[in-house]
């Protein structure tokens, strides 16, 4: 089984409208939306749940009435300012500001601070109409998605794996933070879509610095390159020079657009255009990942 992860350095690249079209263009594959702090594949493939997960990222502070002596201690040690204290009541911990860091704990005379999980998302496994679908939502004000985004991986390779499916399509976060290194991590092809423009440079840049110590193939696509054709010509070279292949440039169309608001794919929605550049990007992806 082979992963492909569709990245870029930032948001709006197109990123998700060209890793739907490859899922589409890939039957025999488990689409998995990694970008959980932001997730909108479901809008396009609209997926029937078949099951739901519970996630947890970590721990949050909670204070037994029972032991607690009204110290405030707690409330006195608390950089997050979690703890509210009324004079004579036990404090109330917000989770919301607390990081689990466990501070309190250490500090409270009476052991009267305790930690449990927090429910900080849901993972789910739907189906679609262009095959099967892994995704999450991340809690409200909740963290650690670089830990969501594995949990995601995990249950698209077990399902990829129970079903015969021979591909993981990843739909990765924008930039370079924890969740992008988590999508990134051990797969078999990284596939970075820049934009034509200054900071698309840089944000290619960055994601091919990043790539390559986490020791990834990389291959590069420039979207709207009818934009800036300088800038793209700028993206190529880069890219060469990194030893990353590049797989092609996909033009600006209005009807991406509609085929987003229609809720489909790009390649389901029309046949030429931007849909037969990126048919063409993802024919050669598939002969990287076929050549390894």
């Amino acid at each position: 089984m082979k992963e492909l992860t569709v990245v870029s350095g930032k948001g709006g690249t197109g990123k998700t409208s060209l890793a739907a079209s490859i899922s589409v263009l890939a039957p025999d594959s488990v689409l998995a939306d990694c970008d959980v702090d932001a997730a909108d594949l479901y809008l396009v493939f609209d997926p029937r749940r078949l099951d739901s997960e519970e996630f947890s990222g970590g721990s949050k502070a909670a204070v037994v009435p029972d032991l607690c002596t009204c110290c405030g201690r707690c409330v006195e040690v608390c950089r997050f300012d979690a703890f509210t204290h009324e004079s004579g009541e036990p404090p109330v911990v917000d989770r919301t500001f607390c990081e689990g860091c466990g501070v309190c704990r250490l500090a409270c005379p009476a052991g009267a601070i305790d930690f449990s999980a927090s429910l900080d998302g849901w993972v789910y496994r739907s189906e679609t109409r262009r095959g099967p679908m892994v995704h999450a939502e991340l809690a409200l004000g909740r963290e650690n998605s670089g830990k969501l985004v594995n949990l995601v991986r995990k249950r698209a390779a077990q399902w990829a794996g129970s079903k015969g499916l021979d591909l993981v399509v990843i739909d990765g976060s924008p930039g370079i933070g924890c969740p992008v290194i988590a999508s990134l991590t051990g797969v078999d092809l990284a596939l970075m879509l820049a934009e034509p423009s200054v900071s698309g440079v840089h944000d290619l840049q960055r994601l091919l610095s990043l790539s390559s110590q986490l020791g990834v193939e990389s291959a590069v696509a420039v979207n709207r390159w009818d934009i800036s054709p300088e800038m793209t010509g700028r993206i190529e070279d880069m890219a060469r020079e990194a030893g990353a292949e590049f797989l092609g440039r996909i033009r600006y169309d209005d009807r991406v657009t509609e085929a987003i608001v229609a809720r489909k794919a790009p390649v389901e929605h029309f046949g030429e255009g931007a849909a037969e550049d990126m048919r063409q990007v993802w024919r050669r992806a598939e002969s990287l990942l076929r050549r390894q």
